[in-house]
């Protein structure tokens, strides 16, 4: 699942890692505020392993919904490297990426899991834990 983020030339105020709840918070300077689940950015990881090196070497990623934070590193200026619990510490989430997967969770979620059900593939949770 590549995603092109484009420059949305804003930057997070506020990063917060709930970690009841497994939610990442994040406030950009222009006042959206994005509550991402774990699960979610997990993914959506834009890692190779994920997406490939090419279109069309995507691979679905299955059996995350039990996955948790472990850390969250900043790199740099620009974006912030989570590591899960499955292991999984090679996606760097840039603030853009990050700014497209707050603003367009609903489409992109709904994507994902019809990509899911596609595949026969059943979800052991099934509820949005942004809400939980």
């Amino acid at each position: 699942m590549r995603l092109t983020a484009k420059p949305s030339n804003t930057h997070p105020t506020e990063i917060k890692l709930h970690q009841i709840s497994n939610i990442l918070e994040i406030s950009f300077d222009d006042g959206n505020v994005f509550t991402l689940p774990c699960e979610y950015l997990r993914v959506y990881t834009p890692s190779a392993e994920a997406v490939g090196h090419a279109p069309g070497q995507e691979v679905l990623q299955v059996g995350k919904e039990n996955v948790t934070f472990i850390e969250i590193k900043p790199v740099g200026n620009y974006a912030i490297a989570p590591t899960f619990s499955d292991g999984h510490n090679t996606g760097i989430y840039t603030w853009d990426l990050l700014y497209k997967l707050g603003s367009e969770y609903t489409e992109l979620w709904a994507n994902y899991l019809a990509k899911l059900e596609e595949t026969g593939y059943n979800r052991s949770q099934t509820t949005d834990k942004r809400y939980n």
